[in-house]
């Protein structure tokens, strides 16, 4: 994590107020910033889901979708995601679609709080991951369906957000692949 990134903060209406330091944003009480929430999915429909790295501030060693970030200031949401995938997996989307608005707040076990308006995007990518091991552990590809029987069966070992999320795409049918 770069010390100097800066964070967006926002209001309800998502509205900038201001900006922060990154590294001190994230405590037991967060104040709200804008966010994004990556669904990456390969030619065959699975999602690439990741482990966070033990190292990281807030739901160390949790297992979430693809990926999740800050926008900084200055870019847009899918800028920030651009940026992130690559920094993160070594990965490069020729899309990445804004699909369904989102916001949340959920505490982990230590007490520090993940307070944003994060927006769910949706990328494809033929690429093989290469991941930055400071910000994800481990990594797998699951077919989409498998992963929605995977966090009802197993939720403790994903995020909050991926969870909420992962429901939104399924109820919406916003994943055009995605088969009930």
């Amino acid at each position: 994590m770069d010390v100097m990134e800066q964070v967006i903060l926002v209001d309800e209406f998502n509205k900038e107020i201001g900006v922060a330091d990154k590294a001190t944003v994230h405590t037991s009480n967060t104040p709200l910033h804008r966010a994004f929430s990556l669904f990456l999915f390969d030619p065959h429909h699975q999602l690439l889901v990741t482990q966070r790295a033990l190292t990281k501030k807030t739901f160390a060693g949790v297992w979430s979708n693809t990926m999740c970030g800050h926008v900084s200031p200055g870019e847009t949401t899918v800028e920030a995601a651009h940026r992130r995938l690559k920094q993160e997996l070594g990965i490069t989307a020729s899309e990445i679609i804004e699909v369904a608005p989102y916001r949340y707040r959920f505490a982990d076990q230590n007490g520090i709080v993940e307070n944003e308006i994060c927006p769910i995007l949706v990328a494809y990518s033929f690429a093989y991951p290469r991941p930055n091991y400071a910000e994800i552990a481990a990594w797998r590809w699951m077919p989409w369906v498998a992963f929605l029987a995977e966090i009802r069966s197993n939720p403790k070992t994903y995020s909050p957000w991926c969870i909420e999320e992962a429901q939104i795409l399924e109820s919406k049918k916003l994943l055009k692949f995605a088969k009930k």
